[in-house]
């Protein structure tokens, strides 16, 4: 889940982190059951979703001089 990878130090902070997480985590597990796919399949997806919206259309242009 990345949790352990999370350099948060105020206490507050690493909770609100672990709740976004758990949260996104059960949405995707809840998702994942609705249509039969694996948890890593839908959150693979949904990154190659989003790689490929950047590489036809990026947010942030890149200049090069």
């Amino acid at each position: 889940t990345g949790l352990e990878k999370c350099q948060c130090r105020n206490a507050r902070i690493q909770r609100n982190h672990i709740a976004c997480a758990f949260l996104v985590w059960t949405r995707l597990a809840q998702i994942a059951r609705s249509t039969g796919k694996t948890l890593y399949r839908i959150k693979r997806g949904l990154l190659d979703d989003y790689l490929c919206q950047q590489l036809k259309k990026p947010t942030i242009i890149m200049l090069f001089a």
